[in-house]
């Protein structure tokens, strides 16, 4: 090809475009907060500006302020307490709403948001029932705007190889999965020192949790959940399965507890500036008490859960869930009409606000292999990942708020995956209760996958 010919076709490729550079206010200022606006002040300042903070806590606002000014020397930003979010809508004019509140909140300010003519970006879970589920893909249809909700999981290298390994038909149909997936003794008590211990809060760990991962499915196999039964109780945490082993913990929260002194799921909220910030200094206007004993009163939420489903493709799953094994990671097998995947990785554990999200590092281990029939089985080389939830996290912010870029792999997610997702968890949180399998399909029907 002759240099004229070069020139001539580089006239005709469109060359990579920047976004416009769009605007965002963050509601909700407790530790998910910091990924978000950490972000857009150090990561992306030419594609997006943050104009605002709002929460119930004055303090909370104050202390990322501080924050913001000390990290990146930038101005104070506006602050609007929870009561004031539709002036702070009014005043700052932001193209975008990131939600990063209490799980049970997310739908009244993800609604109130939409109405107000902005897009919004939510944290896992988009809710936490049928009914909040309802409300907000009702909101998206009568008002147009976008929602997008932050599945990093779907953005680590590993689990978009397994995508890649799927949609080649490596292993054929895929007629079975095994997952299982382990938190750790640090990851997963924090579950239950924290709000989300009150299922009316979080929809326990097979909604604020299992998201992830039944999202992960509901991705790998482009299927919807159609069956779902399971078991779920609380068999580890909680005052009487402390009593029961004879480790009665007397104590309600940790900080300035000589009963939690020697206690190892104990959090101290001394223990970084951080925790304290945010929280600890906050309780006179937040109310909310970040270290409670694990092993107290009031967690309605399981920590030991085994689910079947089945899916509209025919595919059937086994999945468990625990929230108190010795080491943090997760196993998953795909069995298909030509052969096997394995997929094991062994995660560095992590504790929201303890340590900052991007000092997370990399996993500790992760094993891909492929078996074929009648075939020796191989390791798929997987790609170096940095940052956290297996590098995730770093390629979702890109993606969001970078350049565009194409999405081979389908990893943006929005307003109908967020209610996929969900619905296995609600769904397995019914059987639990009844002892019966649940029909997805009779809590709400929503299209397959694209």
């Amino acid at each position: 090809m002759s240099l004229s010919q070069n020139s001539a076709n580089a006239k005709d490729t469109p060359l990579p475009t920047v976004a416009a550079r769009r605007s965002y206010v963050i509601v909700g200022t407790g530790g998910r907060c910091c990924m978000f606006a950490h972000a857009l002040i150090r990561d992306f300042p030419e594609t997006t500006q943050l104009l605002a903070l709002c929460d119930l806590s004055q303090t909370r606002m104050d202390y990322y302020n501080q924050d913001f000014k000390e990290q990146f020397g930038i101005d104070v930003l506006p602050t609007y307490l929870a009561a004031d979010f539709d002036r702070m809508i009014a005043d700052q004019k932001p193209d975008c709403v990131i939600v990063t509140t209490m799980d049970r909140t997310h739908h009244k300010y993800i609604i109130r948001a939409m109405e107000l003519g902005c897009d919004v970006i939510s944290e896992k879970p988009m809710t936490t029932d049928v009914e909040k589920c309802r409300q907000i893909l009702d909101a998206v249809e009568q008002t147009g705007q976008q929602l997008r909700v932050t599945f990093n999981y779907r953005y680590a290298p590993i689990r978009t190889k397994v995508k890649e390994l799927l949609l080649q038909g490596v292993i054929g149909e895929v007629r079975a999965v095994h997952f299982e997936w382990l938190l750790d003794t640090q990851h997963g008590a924090d579950y239950f020192r924290r709000w989300h211990r009150d299922k009316r809060n979080s929809g326990g760990l097979m909604v604020h949790k299992a998201t992830h991962h039944f999202d992960l499915v509901n991705w790998w196999l482009a299927s919807s959940p159609e069956t779902v039964f399971g078991f779920g109780n609380l068999g580890f945490y909680g005052r009487l399965n402390a009593e029961n082993r004879g480790e009665p913990r007397p104590y309600v929260r940790a900080t300035n507890s000589e009963a939690a002194k020697d206690d190892p799921f104990a959090m101290d909220l001394r223990s970084s500036d951080m925790l304290k910030g945010l929280y600890l200094d906050a309780e006179l206007d937040s109310g909310y008490q970040r270290d409670q004993n694990v092993f107290g009163d009031g967690i309605s939420i399981d920590d030991t859960m085994n689910v079947l489903v089945r899916y509209r493709s025919g595919t059937q799953m086994s999945y468990s869930l625990n929230a108190y094994s010795p080491w943090e990671g997760y196993r998953v097998c795909f069995t298909g009409t030509r052969g096997r995947i394995e997929c094991e990785q062994v995660e560095k554990s992590y504790v929201n606000a303890k340590d900052p999200i991007d000092a997370q590092g990399a996993d500790q281990s992760s094993r891909l292999t492929v078996q074929k029939h009648w075939e020796a089985p191989y390791d798929v080389p997987i790609p170096v990942a940095e940052g956290g939830h297996g590098g995730g996290d770093k390629l979702l912010l890109e993606d969001m708020f970078g350049v565009p870029r194409e999405d081979p792999f389908g990893q943006a997610a929005n307003h109908i995956d967020g209610a996929r997702s969900i619905l296995t968890g609600i769904a397995a949180n019914r059987s639990f209760e009844t002892g019966l399998p649940v029909r997805v399909d009779d809590l709400m029907k929503l299209p397959d996958p694209g």
